[in-house]
């Protein structure tokens, strides 16, 4: 059993994915999104979409060595008699980083920043396969609950969708 590394993980916001690492990630992540569904079921997205201003992307790092991603989309805005909803999106950690509390402290900061931002939920799609179980106990311990489909999802057999409701949003 390996020791458990202390080091800080530095959470930072990338406008512009285009370091390497960043897009050597996202490589890593859409390819394990279809290895464990189908391409119907698959709603990850490539640099384009992450690119897009109602995304905030987020990156972890220890050191020069890139963790894990993750982004906060805006599905709807907060103004001053309703409050939004955000969706988590893009939530990888490299295989060989895994289980170092990066997915962890990517997802703190992304509640952090629903949040600010007034959101009274946050919600995500993932997979249903076994593959998506250790992301789906993650969520859980975080307080995500099943729900039906959000937004312009549908349901299908091979994703599962989860809400969180943001106390004093």
């Amino acid at each position: 059993m390996y020791a458990r590394d202390t080091r800080p993980i530095d959470i930072c916001v990338d406008r512009e994915l285009t370091d390497p690492r960043v897009i050597d990630l996202l490589r890593e992540h859409l390819a394990g999104m279809h290895a464990h569904s189908p391409a119907e079921s698959v709603h990850a997205l490539d640099l384009d979409g992450l690119r897009r201003p109602e995304i905030t992307y987020l990156t972890a790092w220890r050191d020069d060595q890139l963790l894990a991603c993750g982004a906060i989309k805006e599905l709807q805005a907060s103004t001053p008699g309703q409050a939004g909803h955000g969706e988590i999106k893009s939530m990888r950690t490299g295989a060989r980083h895994l289980r170092q509390g990066a997915a962890r402290a990517l997802l703190t900061e992304l509640l952090a920043l629903a949040r600010q931002r007034g959101y009274a939920r946050v919600s995500l799609g993932t997979g249903s396969a076994p593959a998506f179980e250790p992301a789906l106990a993650m969520y859980r311990q975080f307080g995500f609950v099943d729900c039906g489909p959000f937004a312009d999802y549908r349901a299908d057999p091979f994703s599962r969708f989860m809400t969180l409701a943001l106390v004093g949003a």
